[in-house]
């Protein structure tokens, strides 16, 4: 016996959302409804599909194998309504993409209803997280694909490139007034305000640099988002690497000042990534053309 569609929506929605309660409402079931409706698919195929707890529900391995399949035999059954429906239209489906919280408030959000407008057919659900765990909920098939600049390193993503992200090495007047930074020999008398230490943004100005300078800050204060970043940098705090797109504003209104302009820092590039062999890969493909002629800010 094979399953039904409705239960394999269902399947992917819990998959999707990791909390069956938050599940149900997506598809107008009640919660004892959608949990007996999952119970009976496992009994069809045979297996477990998910690990239950109070307060999420996870995929197991056999869930994990079977999420691909079901997207694609959903989209299997849309693509036969489309075929049936009259010449120009196209059956209504939904892409899920992850993004870092600053870009996507700044770029993607302000986009959605004109993107709606040009594919009517076409809804973009976005969910906010760090480049790390948008990347790991692509690899894993609760998000269709993601925008990020994070570096590639698994042979199981594919992806588009989008915009080329340039960088900016500032700070605020008030920090310069109090020490200025015309090279490695003033860094000692300053702080370095960054993301991550292990993935710090420092590394695209100093790689632009000779190798033998040696940027010994007086600390390092390391605060997760690049709003985070701004605001300290703004406040006074320290010195950063910003992406050029988000302080493009502050330097133009001399809130920041460029450090050392004639040193370009590195780049990077915003790309549209997802899962190879991905069901909707057209579309994503699609979707990434479009956003290529969307400016960054």
């Amino acid at each position: 016996m094979l399953p039904d569609l409705d239960s394999l929506r269902c399947f992917v929605v819990a998959a999707e959302t990791e909390n069956f309660r938050r599940a149900a409402a997506r598809v107008a079931l009640s919660p004892a409804a959608f949990s007996e409706r999952i119970k009976r698919l496992e009994e069809t195929v045979g297996a477990t599909l998910f690990v239950r707890s109070r307060r999420e529900v996870r995929l197991t391995d056999a869930g994990r194998r079977m999420l691909d399949p079901a997207r694609q035999a959903l989209a299997t059954a849309a693509d036969c309504v489309t075929a049936a429906l009259a010449e120009g239209r196209v059956a209504p489906f939904t892409l899920n993409i992850g993004t870092r919280f600053e870009l996507g408030l700044s770029w993607l959000l302000p986009a959605l209803d004109e993107l709606r407008a040009a594919r009517p057919e076409r809804r973009l659900d976005l969910y906010f997280g760090s480049g790390p765990d948008i990347l790991d909920r692509v690899l894993r098939g609760l998000l269709d694909a993601a925008v990020t600049s994070a570096r590639l390193t698994d042979a199981g993503l594919a992806y588009a490139a989008l915009h080329e992200e340039r960088y900016a090495f500032c700070a605020a007047p008030s920090a310069l007034a109090r020490a200025p930074l015309a090279g490695p020999a003033d860094a000692a008398r300053h702080r370095l305000i960054d993301v991550h230490a292990d993935l710090p943004l420092f590394r695209y100005f100093q790689d632009a640099r000779s190798p033998a300078e040696v940027w010994a800050f007086a600390e390092a204060e390391h605060v997760s988002t690049i709003a985070a970043v701004r605001a300290r940098v703004l406040d006074g705090a320290g010195v950063a690497v910003l992406p050029a797109y988000f302080v493009a504003a502050d330097l133009a209104a001399g809130a920041l000042v460029a450090l050392m302009p004639c040193t370009e820092p590195g780049t990077d590039w915003f790309r549209l990534v997802w899962r190879a062999g991905h069901a909707q890969a057209a579309e994503l493909r699609a979707l990434a053309e479009t956003l290529r002629g969307r400016p960054l800010r």
